[in-house]
């Protein structure tokens, strides 16, 4: 089930690192605050949220399908605050049991999933009933012009050099969609200045069932 995006998987590491210190790892906190028992992480990267954990947390279960990511974030777990299981699969096939989950997390992950219909069905299909869906993604722009910006991006290079991200996908409204209902939401720019990724969501939903 590897996705192998090794360009890419090098310099997200790179990118990411700096990001960090300009104020995402304040966000990352911020996204996991609440989370407790047994944790899975969907598209869990170079392992960056794994410092953030908080204690009530009884153990993460992180996927991961790029090698490279999946290397990085094996030897971030070793330095968790909380026991992290890092293993390979994909969003729109999660190798975890059905209702499992206490928690599941992602954090900029659904922007480049080829289905995110898929990638929340198989989140609300390991959540038990009443757990907690915690996401941050960057989404559409709002305002026109740089929507249309991202609409463009999209079309044309984006996806290609950046691992299959788009900039510019609706995703608090497929995420409503698909029968989460949001028990906190909020909207924030990061950075401040209006790129095409700026715009991000973060909140925490449950599913409806």
């Amino acid at each position: 089930m590897a996705v192998h995006h090794p360009v890419f998987a090098r310099c997200y590491a790179a990118l990411s690192r700096a990001v960090e210190q300009r104020g995402m790892d304040a966000h990352r906190r911020e996204l996991l605050a609440g989370a407790t028992g047994t944790v899975v992480e969907v598209g869990a990267g170079n392992g960056l949220n794994f410092a953030h954990y908080p204690r009530e947390v009884a153990g993460v279960v992180a996927v991961e399908p790029e090698p490279r990511l999946r290397q990085m974030a094996r030897e971030a777990a070793s330095r968790a605050p909380v026991p992290v299981e890092v293993v390979d699969g994909v969003a729109e096939q999660l190798p975890i049991a059905d209702g499992s989950a206490d928690t599941v997390v992602v954090s900029l992950v659904l922007c480049s999933v080829p289905d995110q219909r898929a990638a929340l069905r198989e989140i609300g299909r390991v959540l038990r009933p009443g757990g907690k869906f915690h996401f941050m993604e960057h989404v559409r722009a709002d305002t026109p012009g740089l929507a249309r910006v991202q609409r463009v991006l999209d079309a044309t290079v984006w996806p290609r050099l950046a691992g299959g991200c788009h900039t510019g996908r609706d995703t608090g409204a497929v995420i409503r969609e698909q029968g989460f209902r949001f028990e906190r939401f909020e909207s924030f720019f990061f950075p401040p200045r209006k790129l095409p990724v700026s715009r991000h969501i973060r909140g925490v939903a449950v599913l409806d069932r």
